[in-house]
């Protein structure tokens, strides 16, 4: 049987031209490496509606998100192949709360590359990086 199929989505927050990072918690998979926050699509659910809902889970924040896809990308992992599409996103409310993550880092795309990131995350670092972020 081939390894399972997981879908998820990521929100690259911009706010002032930084961009927020989050790092994982210890006891997860991936524990201590850096992310773009979001999680898993429902069954059912569009991306953009799933990462509405994980930003408000994970760090009690609403944003106003790009429908466009920033980037898609899938990476295997042991546990399973990780397709994460990431987008454009902005604050509307709130301030990231940390309920998920152990600590959080607003930075500059050129800074990105400071960080030790997920691997399905280094395809949208990479394009931070080399392309930045438009604003809408």
């Amino acid at each position: 049987m081939g390894k399972k199929n997981i879908f998820v989505v990521g929100a690259v927050l911009v706010q002032d031209d930084k961009i927020l990072c989050c790092q994982r918690g210890p006891g997860r998979s991936l524990a201590n490496l850096w992310e773009f926050p979001g999680g898993k699509i429902e069954t059912g659910e569009h991306p953009v509606e799933a990462l509405k809902r994980e930003l408000s889970e994970e760090l009690n924040i609403q944003v106003s998100i790009t429908e466009t896809e920033f980037v898609t990308t899938a990476y295997e992992y042991d546990f399973g192949i990780v397709h994460l599409t990431t987008f454009i996103c902005h604050l509307e409310k709130g301030k990231p709360v940390l309920t998920e993550h152990t600590q959080i880092k607003w930075l500059k795309p050129a800074q990105l590359n400071e960080l030790n990131w997920a691997p399905a995350d280094l395809p949208t670092v990479d394009k931070l990086m080399t392309e930045g972020v438009w604003n809408d």
